[in-house]
């Protein structure tokens, strides 16, 4: 097995959501999450820290494709790279379990990591295969880990030193697409080129292709309504009218495919897990100004 498999093997497949949606999950948890301080504010989109109580039973963490990079690191284990993710991922995190991580801005995904993002589409890799001056951030993490956060922006403050560049045409495609349901033939007619030349620059920069990029992006609206209830207001319906979908229907077979989960069931774990507890707010702030 290979270091990229054995990195894989610990989270677990799409199959396996589905098969454990409905699996009962009891944890004592902390999540706190903010935005990267202000230097970093143009490439790194938020920072997190989730913590599982050590006398907690192990909790079953399931995320959604959000259209980043995210350079993840557990205390006491290997720094990760999670490349930008087209469906779900579920990860069993232990008693005791402390997870640090920094989500990038998905057009700032090339920048920082130095080569070409659609190689790191659906991939999870080792983080110093792709940036070799972190091969001792596990040391020094483990030795102080209060400052996990602190050590994941060093490491991009580093790679941005290099003098790496965003490409400001995908980076204004996605703040487009970030801030509002809009088709790609708009965004790539406000920009004067085509979809075939926009997609080309989206994949090198982004990693995916700008409908798969808006795909995802409606669906992480969607989840920011969850989180903050808002969906509520107008019922699952209107909600996914609201947010561009066909129609509900649309909506729920999006949401399986994207989170494993059918609507109702991701509505009741976040209700259960997340909603009134932890603060989301610096990853959803730009989704949800396009949804008032």
């Amino acid at each position: 097995m290979s270091a990229a498999d054995a990195v894989r093997s610990r989270w677990l497949s799409h199959v396996t959501v589905r098969e454990l949606a409905n699996r009962p999950e009891s944890s004592v948890q902390d999540y706190a999450e903010g935005s990267p301080s202000q230097p970093l504010s143009a490439h790194v989109l938020c920072w997190s820290v989730h913590r599982i109580g050590a006398l907690s039973s192990s909790y079953l963490h399931r995320s959604a494709p959000n259209g980043s990079v995210e350079l993840v690191c557990e205390v006491g284990e290997q720094p990760l790279l999670v490349g930008p993710q087209t469906g779900p991922l579920v990860r069993r995190l232990s008693p005791g379990a402390t997870i640090a991580s920094l989500r990038l801005r998905p057009e700032s995904a090339a920048a920082v990591l130095g080569l070409p993002a659609y190689e790191l589409a659906d991939q999870i890799v080792p983080l110093d295969d792709v940036l070799p001056a972190t091969r001792f951030l596990c040391e020094r993490i483990a030795a102080e880990p209060t400052r996990a956060v602190a050590a994941l922006e060093d490491a991009v403050r580093a790679q941005l030193a290099t003098g790496a560049a965003t490409d400001r045409t995908v980076a204004f495609g996605v703040g487009r697409l970030t801030a509002r349901a809009t088709r790609v033939s708009s965004v790539a007619a406000s920009l004067w080129m085509s979809e075939r030349q926009l997609r080309r620059r989206f994949k090198a920069a982004v990693g995916l292709s700008p409908k798969t990029l808006e795909r995802v992006l409606r669906f992480q609206r969607f989840l920011a309504l969850v989180h903050t209830g808002g969906w509520s207001r107008l019922g699952l319906a209107r909600t996914a009218v609201a947010l561009g979908y066909a129609d509900q229907a649309h909506l729920t077979r999006e949401c399986v495919y994207l989170s494993g989960l059918p609507p109702a069931e991701l509505i009741r774990q976040t209700d259960i897990h997340c909603r009134g507890r932890h603060d989301h707010s610096p990853s959803f702030r730009a989704l949800l100004a396009g949804t008032r």
